[in-house]
């Protein structure tokens, strides 16, 4: 049930762990390709634009879910890596408290300020309504996006990351059967879809849940480790807020950069939407590899091995490298085909393409420091530097904005989607020279970690 990486083959052990993660990954991303394919061909390219025009609103909700869940497993993995066993349980104990705490200022919060984010985002007219219906519920539905990321978190802590991933192929398909039930069965259009979404995360999160109980027992704090201790809530805190600051960051990025992007209107959002989730499916490697070298790192450092922490930066920067290239030419090849899965018959692909190739075509060069960002961001995370992260997330939004407001001025939709790359590249190299940096610190001062 768990995965000790602070000892055996660090290739193995880096590979083993990420292709479950990256599976699940792929898998999330289909159901969520899946979803939107059925708005697409269900309810028309307007209901698609609808959907696509609040992603990075969803990115933003649960974005900032997943980085505090992740920030609050990092002692988990460290504790684990230590051998404290009682730390273990301690640490899931508190990062439980918190979430739960969480979860309620963050629904709050998300809902009072949907509609004016919708509207500084430059949401077209024809799709407003349709979008705030769908944001609005996957807003409300959070709690179920905090659980589903807090209990597989203290699973992948631990070294397991299967377990997760099962439960994501369950979630995965009832998701879909969902979606055909609601949107075509019951008609209940984009709120359907959100329902459907809200519901089979909710699932695996009790799964998650059941798991923990019945075959992670050391998860599972005894009488009298419930009461968090308070070093640990203010580490856990700070790595949570720290984390959720960076997602948080990134998405207010990616939102002014979709901002941009709608100015050009609804077939332009479809098309971007469409790529955009295209490009995220052939890039789901990265962020498992990245999820990978954190844990990977938080055990790591738990142990003091500094030289294993080394050699696994090498290793996963060999093999992101090499995927990359691979990655581009694939995506290359297969984009007209995908774009087709997207939309019923009667629409116009062609008039689409060239809105969609723009985007493909120009973030596909990037993709080598976009795999560096997720190695190198999460490695430090996983040392527990997550400060440093939120600085790369500053570098993202500065990269997008700029890119924003200059494509606003000219009216420029090259320049509107040339953002991503932009954000891309600077957090890349920013990432790379921190953890490089901090390395070579700990050299010196060894006794630091």
């Amino acid at each position: 049930m768990q995965q000790d990486m602070t000892t055996g083959s660090v290739a193995r052990h880096i590979l083993d762990f990420t292709i479950p993660i990256a599976i699940g990954n792929v898998l999330q991303q289909v159901y969520n390709m899946t979803d939107t394919a059925i708005v697409g061909h269900a309810l028309g390219p307007q209901a698609l634009a609808a959907v696509g025009s609040t992603g990075t609103i969803m990115f933003l909700v649960t974005g900032f879910a997943q980085g505090m869940t992740n920030g609050f497993a990092v002692l988990t993995s460290q504790r684990f890596g230590a051998g404290d066993n009682e730390g273990v349980r301690r640490s899931v104990a508190s990062g439980l408290a918190l979430s739960l705490l969480c979860t309620v200022g963050l629904t709050v919060g998300f809902s009072v300020f949907m509609r004016k984010m919708l509207t500084m985002m430059h949401t077209p007219d024809d799709i407003y309504d349709m979008a705030y219906i769908y944001i609005l519920i996957i807003a409300l539905g959070i709690v179920t996006t905090i659980l589903y990321n807090l209990f597989s978190g203290f699973l992948r802590a631990v070294g397991n990351s299967r377990a997760p991933l099962v439960f994501l192929i369950i979630s995965a398909t009832l998701n879909t059967i969902l979606d055909l039930w609601m949107i075509i069965g019951l008609h209940m259009g984009v709120a359907g879809a959100a329902w459907a979404t809200v519901i089979s995360q909710g699932v695996s999160a009790f799964l998650c849940l059941a798991f923990l109980l019945k075959k992670v027992r050391m998860l599972i704090p005894l009488r009298g480790e419930w009461r968090p201790k308070r070093e640990h809530v203010r580490f856990q805190m700070t790595m949570g807020l720290l984390m959720a600051m960076q997602y948080g960051i990134t998405a207010i990025g990616t939102m002014i950069m979709q901002g941009a992007i709608n100015l050009f209107g609804s077939t332009a959002v479809a098309a971007f939407t469409a790529a955009s989730k295209i490009q995220s499916i052939v890039t789901q490697p990265m962020p498992a590899i990245g999820t990978t070298m954190a844990n990977f790192c938080g055990q790591n450092w738990g142990k003091h091995t500094l030289s294993r922490i080394k050699k696994g930066v090498r290793t996963a920067t060999g093999m992101m490298v090499v995927y990359s290239v691979l990655a581009a030419l694939l995506l290359k090849c297969m984009l007209p085909t995908m774009m087709g899965l997207f939309f019923s018959r009667g629409t116009d692909i062609q008039s689409l393409m060239p809105w969609a190739e723009t985007y493909i075509f120009l973030s596909m060069l990037f993709f080598i420091p976009l795999s560096m960002i997720f190695i190198c961001r999460n490695s430090l995370e996983g040392c527990g530097y997550a400060t440093l992260t939120v600085i790369s997330g500053i570098v993202e939004l500065a990269a997008r904005w700029v890119m924003a407001t200059i494509a606003t001025h000219t009216h420029s939709y090259l320049l509107s989607v040339a953002g991503d790359p932009a954000a891309w590249l600077a957090a890349g190299i920013y990432t790379t020279v921190a953890l490089l940096v901090l390395i070579k610190h700990l050299e010196k001062e060894p006794l630091a970690i």
